[in-house]
């Protein structure tokens, strides 16, 4: 299996590159990618060199060109499809349909892949993106189970990408508008949720409060971890309790089943992360690039070595193994 990996800036990409990624995913400092956080992200003079600084390691780079572009402003969107192109990307992420038309239509010849913001889970869809715009790949929405992606791969003429390690989402991605309600931004437009500049900490005697826009998202007590106001991660109070309504803090990591994914017929596994630092990313890819190459050989160690970089330091396999539908 292919190991996809983040890289929010040069220095990352190289690190993700050291530490053994097959490929290394990024995206442009502008809207259409869903990483548009201040500070992330390339110019294009940067992705220049860092494709040409993979591409001597012999590691391949993918654009997440993954956002819908807004009404009167496409330019934008095709400007970044005609760019990497041109810079020599390997392949280019999308989600929305005119600009896979767009792509397709202008770079008949460029690799297409279909990004989890498509939120395309069944054969139908699948088989849709590829007869009709030549999609090579789609990386799958974390809400199915290891038995949903076996029969999909069985039935599909496409690879297959899952998620493998990071940031845990319950909602299907590409249609959640969740932050919106709070920020007036969508995260599927924009490209972030929750974006920074409608994030607030503030001191309320020893505890620590995070809002987003002006929501109270949670409040920790002196000797709790602080972390990013994400609106469906909040912990809220209702008839008199408090907890977490949506989802408690955690990670995705698939270190204990991925011989299992191996045996479904996935192609690639992508780690998340591309607002994390380069240690970050040296750590995690280094991880996976030994877990890959022990199963290579026969051996597998179900144990994860990364729990402390998981989310409220807890991990899970996610809908992988669910028990519920």
């Amino acid at each position: 299996m292919e190991l996809v990996c983040p890289a929010g800036t040069p220095a990352s990409l190289h690190a993700a590159v050291a530490a053994g990624a097959d490929v290394v995913y990024c995206g442009f400092r502008d809207a259409t990618n869903a990483r548009n956080f201040p500070g992330l992200n390339f110019s294009r003079a940067e992705l220049r060199d860092a494709v040409e600084h993979a591409h001597k390691h012999g590691v391949h780079v993918y654009l997440a060109c993954n956002t819908y572009p807004q009404a009167g402003a496409e330019e934008i969107w095709h400007k970044a499809v005609d760019d990497a192109v041109a810079i020599g990307i390997d392949a280019i992420i999308l989600a929305d349909i005119g600009l896979l038309r767009y792509a397709r239509d202008r770079h008949p010849d460029a690799r297409l892949h279909l990004s989890v913001q498509a939120s395309a889970s069944n054969e139908e869809a699948i088989q849709f993106y590829h007869q009709e715009f030549g999609v090579r790949r789609v990386v799958l929405p974390r809400v199915l189970s290891l038995d949903e992606i076996r029969t999909l791969n069985q039935r599909i003429q496409v690879e297959t990408e899952v998620f493998a390690f990071g940031g845990m989402c319950v909602m299907a991605e590409g249609r959640c508008s969740l932050s919106s309600y709070a920020t007036g931004e969508s995260p599927n437009m924009n490209g972030v949720c929750s974006p920074a500049a409608h994030v607030h900490y503030e001191e309320r005697g020893d505890a620590t409060v995070s809002r987003l826009g002006n929501f109270t998202i949670n409040i920790y007590d002196s000797d709790e971890k602080v972390g990013y106001p994400t609106l469906c991660k909040g912990r809220f109070r209702a008839m008199d309790k408090s907890g977490y309504l949506f989802e408690e803090p955690t990670s995705l990591d698939v270190t204990a089943i991925l011989p299992e994914l191996a045996d479904a017929g996935v192609s690639a596994l992508k780690i998340e992360g591309r607002q994390r630092g380069k240690a970050y990313i040296s750590q995690v890819v280094g991880a996976f690039r030994a877990s890959l190459d022990k199963i290579a050989k026969g051996q597998h160690d179900a144990r994860s070595k990364l729990s402390t970089l998981s989310e409220g330091q807890s991990d899970t396999t996610g809908a992988y193994r669910r028990n519920w539908q």
